[in-house]
């Protein structure tokens, strides 16, 4: 072999050995770190995000989650909400943003199709992911709540827009953020009554739900969806049945699965029968 080539070929081979030292591999990006809400992981197996409602603290979920084992359950904790700092809910819109920052926390730290319950705004969150983000949801289990919130009272997001329009701003005043506070408590964990929301997250949180309707959203919801709804007596039933069945219309498939002698919170008053209807979710 001529000198030349040797060099040449041992300089290739040497370059080969050397590259890897000089030009490292990327370091692995870090997982994605939201900033309107806060996550703890319990659990082993197929993952599962719990999201609460308007108010409520992800402790909700605690003896639903000790009872159904076999999944790793991410419980979030909005911020502003039940004590957490509000910090990416300091300001402007929560709900929407709330779903996008679900979203990425699913990309960023590769969940894969994880499913996703929600109870009455988490609920609402939880459908925003799945129509707005289709593939990266496994199947969603809605708990208590309407593609349109305002119809819980009663209402339409049109209906309620002189509502919504009213709770701006409404805590800039003391008598407004005592009103506000006063309401916290009808929607919050009723185990951490002495634990305070911001006042002013919890409005803008209601503003946003005032005005909502996700109707058109639903047939972009691929995932197979669940709703549970509560009937509180014998005589509202019927009309329950029916309220749900037409609000779910647009989207064929819905499995729609009514908790009877229950009221909003489902996981306190018949915690055997919603834990059912979740192993049966999740083990589909």
């Amino acid at each position: 072999m001529k000198r030349r080539t040797f060099l040449a070929g041992f300089g290739g081979a040497t370059a080969w050995l050397i590259l890897p030292t000089l030009c490292p591999a990327p370091a692995a990006a870090a997982p994605f770190s939201p900033t309107r809400f806060s996550v703890q992981v319990r659990g082993v197996g197929p993952d599962v995000i719990l999201i609460p409602g308007l108010a409520a603290s992800r402790g909700i979920w605690s003896s639903t989650v000790a009872a159904v084992p076999g999944y790793r359950y991410h419980l979030v904790q909005v911020a502003g909400f039940a004590g957490e700092p509000a910090r990416g809910n300091g300001r402007g819109p929560v709900v929407a943003p709330l779903a996008e920052e679900i979203a990425r926390y699913i990309a960023g730290n590769g969940l894969h199709r994880p499913a996703i319950i929600g109870h009455s705004m988490g609920g609402t969150v939880a459908m925003m992911v799945a129509s707005r983000h289709p593939d990266r949801v496994g199947k969603v289990m809605v708990v208590d709540m309407l593609p349109q919130p305002s119809g819980l009272v009663g209402s339409t997001a049109e209906g309620a827009r002189g509502l919504a329009e009213s709770l701006r701003g409404l805590t800039e005043t003391p008598g407004g953020r005592a009103l506000v506070a006063s309401m916290i408590g009808l929607f919050g964990d009723p185990a951490d009554s002495g634990v305070r929301s911001d006042p002013d997250v919890v409005a803008r949180a209601t503003h946003d739900l005032a005005g909502l309707d996700l109707t058109p959203e639903l047939p972009r919801i691929r995932a197979p969806l669940t709703i549970v709804y509560a009937a509180s007596e014998p005589a509202v039933r019927q009309a329950r049945d029916a309220e749900f069945a037409g609000a779910y219309r647009a989207r064929p498939g819905t499995r729609l699965v009514r908790i009877d002698d229950s009221g909003h919170m489902i996981m306190y008053d018949q915690p055997t029968r919603f834990r059912d209807v979740m192993r049966a979710f999740l083990g589909d």
